[in-house]
Parts: C-alpha cells; sequence; structure tokens
C-alpha cells in the first residue's frame, strides 16, 4: 500500500510539472535563415509564454509570434518599434523617431529603404537579423500584441550554441521616451 501511495504521489507531482511547463514554456526551431547571425536554421529554442503577461515586449527583445497572414509556422523575429512610434530606413540604418539605431548583431545593414511608417496602438515593427533576408515588418505588416507567444529565453539545440538568448538595448534612444528611460534606470542602468 505505501508503494502504491508513493507511486500516486510521484506521477502526481510530475503531471503537476509537466501541467506548469506547457503553461510557461514552449519549444521551437528556428525555420530559414532571417535571424542570421543569431539563430540559426534547425536551432531549438525555448520560449517564455509568460513573459508578456503585465507588458508588452521592448525593443530588442527577440519574440515569437503567428504573423498576420497564413503561416504553417510561427515567425522568430527582434522587436524594433513599439506602439506609437515612427520607424523609417534608410541609408542602410533603421531609424527610430528619427533617431538611428547602433546594430552591432545584424549579418549587414538593409540594402533597402522604407518610408516613416507609424506603428499602431498595441502593435510592434519587427525586423529578422539577417535584414536582407527575412518577411518582417519592412515589407508592410506588424504584429498585433496578441499574435505575440512569447520571449526567447534559452537556445538548447545543437549543444555547441546553448545558452540564454541576448536581447539588446539601445543606449542611443535612451531619454527619448520614457520606457527606455524605464527600462535603463530597472537594470540599473546597464545596457
Amino acid at each position: 500500500m505505501k508503494i502504491l501511495r508513493e507511486v500516486g504521489i510521484t506521477i502526481l507531482i510530475a503531471v503537476a510539472v509537466f501541467a506548469i511547463l506547457q503553461l510557461t514554456l514552449r519549444s521551437y526551431t528556428v525555420v530559414m535563415s532571417s535571424m542570421e547571425p543569431n539563430f540559426h536554421d534547425g536551432e531549438c529554442i525555448m520560449v517564455s509564454k509568460v513573459s508578456y503577461r503585465s507588458s508588452g515586449p521592448q525593443r530588442g527583445e527577440v519574440i515569437i509570434f503567428d504573423p498576420p497572414f497564413d503561416s504553417p509556422h510561427p515567425f522568430i523575429k527582434r522587436v524594433i518599434g513599439l506602439p506609437g512610434e515612427t520607424v523609417e530606413i534608410k541609408d542602410e540604418k533603421v531609424f527610430i523617431d528619427g533617431v538611428p539605431l547602433e546594430e552591432e548583431y545584424i549579418m549587414a545593414p538593409p540594402s533597402y529603404t522604407m518610408p516613416a511608417k507609424g506603428v499602431p496602438e498595441d502593435e510592434y515593427f519587427v525586423l529578422g537579423d539577417n535584414r536582407n533576408n527575412s518577411n518582417d515588418s519592412h515589407s508592410g505588416w506588424m504584429v498585433p500584441g496578441d499574435n505575440i507567444i512569447g520571449k526567447a529565453w534559452f537556445t538548447y539545440w545543437p549543444p555547441s550554441r546553448w545558452g540564454v538568448v541576448k536581447h539588446y538595448s539601445y543606449p542611443e534612444l535612451i531619454g527619448t521616451d520614457g520606457q527606455e528611460i524605464a527600462l535603463y534606470q530597472s537594470l540599473g542602468g546597464a545596457t
């Protein structure tokens, strides 16, 4: 009888852990090359599904989302423009409200231009890190907040790429909007 009780408790604990993990984390495999050099085709990542329960994504974070059109799989992109901002791409740079971003993490500067576009409320402007080989917001669509699945958190496959996903901040924008200042201060001034 004692063995049955212990087996039952072990099964209940396993089910509880499984349920918690299913509610908070999810595994995705990167498809295509739109996020190179930071994510490669076939890499497996863990995504935090609870990161945005209380607030929306911040600029520089890598998100997984369902695109606002038919697609057989979710997309992975980096958040560049936040609701209410204006994004423009010219002279091989991305501009937020007229301020050029310094983006050392991209494959190559964008070889295209995009006229200034306003980001609607509860939508996000996203770009792939492989700027010249990415279906992203420069193609005319943005990501509704409700389509966001979660924040890329951890790369676990292949083992050589194992580690926490790096998200970026943009010191050149600090002081241009309250959210960047609040984020900067909450991180103790770290960039």
